[in-house]
């Protein structure tokens, strides 16, 4: 009797356990079945299912949701943010904070500001916004490249010699997101609308005269549509230091909540704007974010940056532009950053870290017009660039350019014109227009970037310093067919040493 009872309390005991052993057995997120009882190893802890219902790791999931949407959030929000840390930085730092006041860029220090700015022609620059009322503009006639762009960094129209003016100068108008456009039809030779409230103004002057700049500052003339237009007010010589890098951690997302609080949500940011609430960011409410979403944010705001910088290094959307090298052309998305089936998300994030600004004339410039930028990072080995070495850049001669080229350094930390501690333009520029430049017997110029100058080449060489990594742009002003049927190309940075 004894022994009957022994064994099937035994038997029992073991019927008993076989569930408890079955939940222990933990399996690979790849490997689970999601069904009954279960334990799963993910990359945010351990998640156990029983009878299908989550009974451990309930808020690891939570978290994980909210830090992927967080890190999407990044990538979608990049272009705005970025441009609107530009707009705070250039009011505070240049006084600029009304309808006209265009910020002119000059010097090293004005341009160091600008990511990815360019450093052989002047910016004249204004951000306004439109939730007041349409602007009007009078755009002077002559060499000028410029463009209207949203909060996105979309272009609303160019300006000048590939905007609708063709160089010959006009009126236009810009309307406002929420506002008729039709109303002011007939009112200006040009009239677009834009999608943000906020808007940038921003030109290249690319006749070098002093009779243009004067004649660009005499006629050029902003003011709110209704209201009598008014000659620009130009803010020059202040040749301070600035950054107009986005902000890392919570103040991105803080400037982002501001961003949100400003402009209309357009339809194909609706999904967006559900992924932010609850990381803490709504429209119609203050950026006050608990401590759990704080250190989701952060962590969302560094992982989101490595993911672009990795893109930005490494793109797996486009190929190099001449076969053999790590010349890639910049931008591979189109005008609208939108097709008829999707959202250009990566294309247009990698490059609104990288740089700022598109306009129709960058983005699809065509024989002797518009503007080519070339960028590399890596040297003729395939190894990125950096600091603590020195490199060559060949420059076959004839450049297919109907105006000029030239070649600027940034620094790979905050995509900025790079800071060796050089004081003038020519410190990280080269180009075609400087006199010093040492050309080779055939007509060809070699170009020194890195830690040493070879002997007797200083006057075409960009000095490097520290551990920043670096990249350069190589642009191409009014590009020729050459360039287009690719039997111009640039070979890759060579490292050479002493």
């Amino acid at each position: 009797m004894n022994k009957i009872f022994f064994r099937a309390l035994t038997l029992s005991l073991l019927v008993a356990c076989l569930p408890l052993v079955s939940a222990a057995a933990s399996v690979s997120l790849d490997k689970a079945k999601l069904i009954g009882d279960e334990t799963i190893t993910t990359p945010y802890g351990e998640i156990q299912i029983e009878d299908n219902y989550i009974t451990k790791g309930s808020q690891e999931l939570l978290d994980a949701l909210d830090f992927q949407r967080a890190c999407q959030a990044y990538f979608w929000t990049t272009p705005e943010v970025s441009y609107k840390q530009w707009q705070v930085a250039q009011a505070e730092t240049f006084n600029a904070h009304n309808l006209g006041e265009f910020v002119v860029y000059k010097t090293l220090k004005e341009k160091r500001g600008v990511v990815t700015g360019n450093l052989t022609t002047p910016y004249v620059i204004n951000f306004l916004s439109l939730k007041d009322g349409a602007i009007s503009v009078n755009v002077p006639a002559g060499k000028i490249a410029g463009m209207f762009l949203d909060l996105w960094q979309k272009p609303v129209a160019d300006i000048g010699l590939t905007g609708p003016d063709q160089g010959k100068g006009g009126s236009y108008i810009i309307v406002g997101p929420e506002e008729d456009m039709s109303k002011y039809k007939g009112k200006a030779d040009f009239v677009f609308q834009s999608e943000t409230n906020n808007i940038f103004i921003g030109l290249r002057i690319l006749d070098p005269s002093p009779e243009f700049d004067a004649k660009v500052k005499k006629e050029m003339k902003v003011g709110r549509v209704g209201n009598k237009a008014t000659p620009v007010k130009f803010i020059e010589g202040v040749d301070k230091e600035w950054s107009g890098t986005a902000p890392r951690g919570l103040e991105y997302w803080k400037l982002l909540s501001q961003i949100l609080q400003e402009e209309p949500v357009r339809e194909q940011d609706k999904a967006l704007m559900a992924m932010l609430e609850p990381l803490g960011i709504k429209k119609g409410e203050a950026f006050n974010p608990d401590e759990r979403q704080k250190k989701i944010l952060l962590k969302g705001a560094a992982m989101g940056e490595l993911m672009l910088r990795n893109l930005q290094t490494t793109p797996r959307f486009s190929e190099p532009y001449w076969k053999g090298t790590s010349w890639y052309k910049s931008f591979d998305f189109t005008v609208p950053q939108i097709t008829d089936y999707k959202v250009e998300l990566d294309e247009r994030a990698v490059w609104f870290y990288e740089a700022v600004t598109s306009s129709e004339g960058m983005v699809n410039p065509t024989p002797g017009k518009g503007q080519v930028y070339m960028t590399t990072k890596r040297d003729s080995k395939g190894n990125l660039l950096r600091a603590d070495k020195t490199y060559k850049l060949h420059i076959p001669k004839d450049v297919p350019v109907a105006q000029f080229w030239s070649v600027t350094l940034y620094s790979e930390n905050t995509r900025r014109p790079y800071d060796n501690g050089g004081k003038d333009i020519k410190d990280v520029n080269l180009s075609s227009r400087m006199k010093q430049l040492q050309y080779n017997d055939d007509g060809s110029v070699d170009i020194y970037i890195g830690a040493k100058s070879p002997k007797g080449m200083e006057s075409n060489f960009i000095k490097t310093v520290g551990d920043d990594g670096w990249f350069v742009y190589f642009r191409l002003y009014a590009p020729t067919e050459p360039f287009f049927d690719k039997s111009f190309s640039l070979p890759d940075f060579e490292e050479i040493s002493f």
